[in-house]
This record gives C-alpha cells, sequence and structure tokens, in this order.
C-alpha cells in the first residue's frame, strides 16, 4: 500500500510539470486554459536543382557534367537530406511539425513536390505554393503548408523592382486600387539588368484569424546594400497595402534577407524593431533575431569563423500587442516554454492567449547540421565545399516562431 501511495504522489508532482501552454488535457476545473502552439519556419534549401537543364536559366553547375557533377545519386541524396531537416523542424515542442514553412533556392516545383515524397514527409501533408521566379539562375522561393492548421486562400507574387536611378523614384511591384484596395501586382519594368526573385504571398487563416506569410529571398551580398534596401522598402510598402486590404489581418515576413537584423534594409527600410516595448500596434513589425544574434550570440549561417543571421521570421505587432511577452532572448533551440521567468521580468506576468499570439523562437540546431571536423568545423554542413561533395544539407540553419492561441 506504501508503494501504490508513493506511485500516486509522484505521478501527481510530474503532472504538475506540463507546461501551461502545451496541447495537453487539464485534470481540474480551476486548471490554466487549454493552449495550441503552432510553429512557423524557414530554410534556406541551398541550390536545390534537378539534373536537367532549364531553357534560359544558368544552371550550369547542377548538371552532370557541370562544376558539381551534379547526377541522380548526388540529388537523391539531396532530397533525403532536405526531406530529413522539414520533418524534424518544431517536432520536438509541436508534434505535428511546422503549420508553415517559408522555402528558398530551389530551382523548381517539382523538386520541392520530390522533396514532400520522401518518406520522412510524404504522411504529413504538405501542400505547395510555388511561383517561378525571373531570376536568372532560376532559383524560386516556396511556401509549404499545413492544411491542418493554414488555409490557404489566397495568394500573390510582386516582382522586384529596381528603381529608377535618373529621377530618384522607388517603384513598388504593385499598384493597390484606392477604392476597393485590392492590389495588383506589376510586371517586369525599368532596369532589368539584374532579375532576382520576387515577394511570394500566402494569405489564409491560422487558428481561425487572417493572416499572410510573405516569403522572401533579397539580393545576395555581392550586390551593395542598396539593393536589400530597395527589397526592405518594397516589402514593407506591401505590408502597409496587405493590412489595408485586411484589416486586422496577422502577417509574418520571413525568409533570407541576405542581411543581418541591425543592417539598413531590416532596421530602417523594414522598420523592424528588436525588443517587445518598442511594438506600437499592428503598423509594427518585431524581429526577435536581433537579441538572438548580438546577445545570444547565435546565427544561421558562418562567415570566416563569424556567425551572420540572415534566415529571419519578422512578425507584424498585432501578434505582439496586448500580450505580455517572454523574454525575447530564446536561446538556440531552447524548449518553446522557455527558461523559467527571472524575477520582475513583468513581460512573464499574466498572459493573454484569446489571439493568436508570439511565444518563443529558436535557430534549429542539431550536430548533425554542423561540420564536425576538417577545414569548416563548426559551420553547418553543406551539400558541397571546396570543390568536394560532403553530403550535407545546407549553409544554413533553419529558424522557427512558436505562436499560441487559447482553444475554445
Amino acid at each position: 500500500m506504501k508503494s501504490f501511495a508513493w506511485l500516486v504522489a509522484t505521478a501527481l508532482f510530474l503532472s504538475a510539470l506540463t507546461p501551461a501552454w502545451a496541447d495537453k488535457k487539464q485534470k481540474s476545473d480551476n486548471a490554466q486554459p487549454k493552449i495550441a502552439a503552432y510553429a512557423v519556419g524557414f530554410y534556406n534549401l541551398e541550390n536545390l536543382f534537378d539534373t536537367i537543364h532549364a531553357q534560359g536559366k544558368n544552371d550550369f553547375d547542377f548538371l552532370p557534367d557541370g562544376s558539381y557533377k551534379w547526377n541522380t545519386v548526388k540529388y537523391e541524396n539531396k532530397l533525403k537530406n532536405m526531406s530529413r531537416v522539414l520533418s524534424e523542424m518544431a517536432t520536438d515542442k509541436v508534434k505535428a511539425g511546422c503549420a508553415v514553412i517559408g522555402i528558398s533556392e530551389i530551382e523548381n516545383r517539382q523538386v520541392v513536390l520530390d522533396v514532400l515524397k520522401q518518406e520522412s514527409l510524404k504522411n504529413r501533408g504538405y501542400k505547395l505554393l510555388h511561383v517561378d521566379s525571373p531570376d536568372r539562375r532560376g532559383v524560386d522561393c516556396g511556401l509549404l503548408y499545413n492544411p491542418r492548421f493554414f488555409t490557404l486562400e489566397d495568394s500573390l507574387y510582386v516582382l522586384y523592382i529596381y528603381p529608377n536611378d535618373s529621377t530618384g523614384e522607388r517603384p513598388l511591384g504593385f499598384v493597390q486600387d484606392p477604392k476597393t484596395n485590392d492590389i495588383k501586382p506589376l510586371p517586369l519594368y525599368g532596369d532589368t539588368t539584374h532579375i532576382t526573385r520576387g515577394f511570394l504571398v500566402g494569405i489564409g487563416t491560422m487558428a481561425g484569424e487572417k493572416m499572410a506569410v510573405i516569403v522572401n529571398h533579397w539580393p545576395s551580398r555581392g550586390a551593395q546594400s542598396i539593393a536589400r534596401e530597395r527589397a526592405g522598402y518594397q516589402v514593407y510598402a506591401l505590408k502597409e497595402a496587405l493590412l489595408k486590404k485586411y484589416p486586422g489581418i496577422k502577417i509574418i515576413i520571413e525568409g533570407d534577407l541576405n542581411d543581418d537584423p541591425n543592417n539598413k534594409s531590416v532596421v530602417d527600410e523594414l522598420k523592424a524593431v528588436s525588443e517587445v516595448s518598442d511594438v506600437k500596434d499592428a503598423h509594427s513589425l518585431f524581429n526577435p533575431w536581433y537579441n538572438m544574434l548580438y546577445k545570444v550570440g547565435q546565427g544561421t549561417l558562418l562567415y570566416k569563423g563569424k556567425w551572420n543571421l540572415f534566415d529571419q521570421i519578422i512578425l507584424s505587432g498585432n501578434l505582439i500587442v496586448g500580450n505580455p511577452q517572454p523574454d525575447a532572448t530564446t536561446a538556440a533551440s531552447e524548449p518553446a516554454q522557455g527558461k523559467k521567468a527571472k524575477k520582475g521580468n513583468k513581460n512573464n506576468a499574466a498572459k493573454n492567449y484569446n489571439q493568436l499570439t508570439y511565444r518563443s523562437h529558436e535557430v534549429f540546431l542539431r550536430d548533425y547540421l554542423i561540420q564536425q571536423d576538417g577545414r569548416y568545423k563548426g559551420s553547418p554542413l553543406r551539400t558541397t565545399a571546396g570543390g568536394t561533395w560532403l553530403n550535407g544539407y545546407s549553409d544554413h540553419l533553419p529558424t522557427i516562431v512558436y505562436l499560441v492561441k487559447e482553444k475554445e
């Protein structure tokens, strides 16, 4: 009898450790409300090319006779590796994985469908939103979404438009009807010398709330900073147009920005703030990755021994405002419930999750994603480095943001 009583007491103690926000059955009428969690991810798949030449595209490195000697064996291994990462993202905190995942550096729709056919993903149920970009290399962005958690209702593809340097005009890739607020994407115009990726927008609902996800892959670091500043300016305008068209819509801007959280494109043009206290309303943008890079010291790609954090997921202020937040300095791969609140941290006091709300974030960091020895030890384990096929993953690490909402 003593042993039975001890087991009962132990079970009651362990049940008390269940995170309050997790989607678990409550045991008493006085327990906290049930909370559902939703994960939003982004991953640069680093040159997910097939082995077939696409007419008009500079994909010659990824052909059997190209510099990477890209063949069926390498392609099939790349598919397996990408599917492993995508299938594991967020599953230690949300069993079903990410509700949506923005992806970049994909050659076409088919290569992503080939990833989704892999054993680790084929039963997940992901759908794909994709539009061919005018990028000269042929790399595109895409949006994977699980219809169980995100219902896609509409989409836009807005082209990156270069400015008219002679007039100083800062053109956009869309116009908005002043009466209906409809957003109409425009065709390419002006300077098309350096055609690059546009901005892919998926519009739908998550947890019963209107949401738009804007997937980005901004101009590379080979271009001057102003090229990415133009992207930040255009995406900010697109965000404002979406708020005008759909009042109250919650917006997530994610992607490989090819800039860090402190660069002009993000701070001055996108106007993203790094502290919850600076978020004023739905028009504000909160960027949790500033503190991740500059306080935690974790990035998503390593260059000359220094971390950068290009892979950012930025949230509209209505995912923040009115809901006290945890400390934004969440460690890489820390459980979404986070560490115990520090004494005096008002952000962790009373939490109101009756609306979809930001809870935490992480860089998805696993040993198998990191090179363990050699010249590039400590860097993300990429597919090819120094001319040698490593059968790795990507030169970028994935990022994840966790949103929560009280269940009805």
